[in-house]
């Protein structure tokens, strides 16, 4: 066998080429240590503590309250089991580790509402190591958005970007304090825009690669320019550390948020009182239309605002105020973005033809201005549920004299515990008839805590109990 031999200076200019290959391959890489030294500052590690009766339910077997990760609060909320009491009145502290950042110079800090859910004590640590004690200015679950306000002057504030213009493939880099340990960085790209999550259904989320752990919710995302395009807020996970999916709120849409809560602490949501379901291929075609896309609608509240403007089962939605509703997902985004008494342009397929109606939208009935001056709030409090009167032809049909439908559950209510679920018929609460919102506030106010309690509802038409026991 024969073997090439090439001269020395050959191997030198091929070594030469190798290396110079190498550096161009390193240089198309994105640097971040100049985005870090900038932006670090505005970064904060939020802390909370809360203090709890413990004894009120089954221990899981090698967690101490201390020891839940958060990932596995922000799921379960503080009706997760905790360690059986050791004797009566004992209490604890519960703390939780998160992220946040700064967004003005006097004080306002962003983070996720699940970090500071139900804290008797929020701290903020600076990047100088200051603590201060923070005052919660509003928090919306809808899109778990929070809005801190610390005493203090002068703070680094990031920059913000437009969410908007993120698009998938771009490097983004994320900063805060998993696991507790301040100020970790990681990056990756954007997997995907606009995505839909179980139960979050007004958070177009941004998808990445990025490493994210618990202690990481409520901090920034950056992109390269150093702007801050979204806050971390879920990871995909089955064993409660980072396994390839992240995702995060879109910054426009939490600076939407943070602006209603800093201005009159809540957040106003526009409503259509429709019920909604995906358009198949199948339905396309049985309607008229070349593409699958849209919002079908199955139903109608009587008194919300589709209803009094005309709208009808059957209709889809497939533009509001010209955008494309691409599926039915979008559509509560969309309308949920649009200020209540804000007239909203909508295009529909109906009967084959396209048409457009306009309307005035409606308040989402669990608002907490909707509810703030209702005595239907304690309804939502105690219970977990938003309720409507039903209508005559559903009590003939169902041959009852009173009920109320379930219109919305709190996942982490006693209601949801007991199985409850949207579309169930309530007929009577131990063994007490309810026909209103009021009745079933009233008989809830007067309910004993932690007993089995009755209830009687009807589902998909048939009759049945669950038991139910009060916090």
């Amino acid at each position: 066998m024969k073997r090439l031999v090439f001269p020395s200076a050959l191997w030198l200019c091929f070594i030469a080429l190798l290396a110079v290959g190498q550096n161009a391959h390193a240089q198309n890489l994105p640097d971040f240590t100049k985005l870090v030294e900038d932006a670090a500052p505005g970064v904060v590690n939020i802390s909370t503590s809360r203090t709890i009766q413990r004894g009120s339910g089954p221990s899981i077997q090698g967690f101490g309250s201390q020891d839940i990760p958060e990932i596995f609060r922000h799921f379960f909320g503080d009706s997760f089991p905790t360690p059986p009491s050791r004797g009566p009145g004992r209490s604890e502290e519960r703390q939780s580790l998160g992220s946040g950042f700064v967004i003005s110079a006097d004080g306002y800090v962003l983070t996720n509402a699940h970090v500071v859910q139900d804290a008797d004590e929020i701290l903020v640590r600076l990047n100088d190591r200051r603590e201060l004690t923070a005052e919660l200015v509003g928090s919306d679950t809808q899109t778990d958005v929070a809005l801190l306000k610390v005493d203090a002057n002068n703070l680094p504030v990031l920059n913000l970007g437009d969410s908007d213009e993120l698009k998938v493939g771009e490097w983004v880099a994320a900063i805060g304090s998993p696991f507790g340990f301040d100020h970790s960085v990681s990056a990756g790209i954007v997997s995907a825009i606009n995505r839909t999550l179980p139960r979050d259904v007004y958070v177009p989320f941004i998808q990445t690669d990025v490493a994210i752990n618990p202690g990481n919710s409520g901090g920034p995302l950056f992109n390269l320019e150093g702007e801050v395009v979204g806050i971390n807020s879920q990871i995909l996970t089955r064993s409660g550390g980072f396994m390839g999916l992240s995702f995060a709120i879109p910054i426009n849409v939490a600076m939407d948020v943070a602006d209603q809560l800093r201005e009159d602490g809540h957040v106003n949501r526009g409503w259509l009182g429709v019920m909604i379901q995906p358009v198949s291929r199948d339905l396309a075609e049985s309607f008229g239309m070349e593409e699958a896309i849209g919002a079908l609608i199955a139903d109608l509240d009587p008194d919300g605002p589709a209803a009094q403007g005309g709208l009808q089962a059957g209709d889809v939605i497939i533009e509001v105020n010209g955008e494309e509703v691409d599926r039915s997902s979008t559509l509560p985004r969309l309308i949920g973005r649009v200020a209540p008494g804000s007239d909203v342009d909508l295009t529909l397929m109906r009967d084959g033809e396209q048409v457009t109606e306009t309307l005035e939208l409606g308040s989402w009935p669990d608002s907490e201005a909707d509810h703030r001056d209702s005595s239907s709030s304690n309804n939502q409090v105690r219970l977990g549920v938003a309720v409507v009167e039903i209508d005559e032809e559903t009590r003939e049909r169902l041959n009852i004299s009173g009920g109320v439908e379930v219109r919305q559950v709190d996942p982490e209510s006693v209601a949801s515990q007991a199985g409850l679920r949207v579309g169930d018929i309530l007929v009577s609460i131990d063994h007490r008839s309810v026909s209103s919102a009021d009745e079933l506030l009233e008989i809830i106010e007067e309910l004993p805590d932690d007993r089995a309690i009755p209830l009687r509802l009807y589902r998909d038409g048939r009759s049945l109990f669950v038991a139910l026991r009060l916090e």
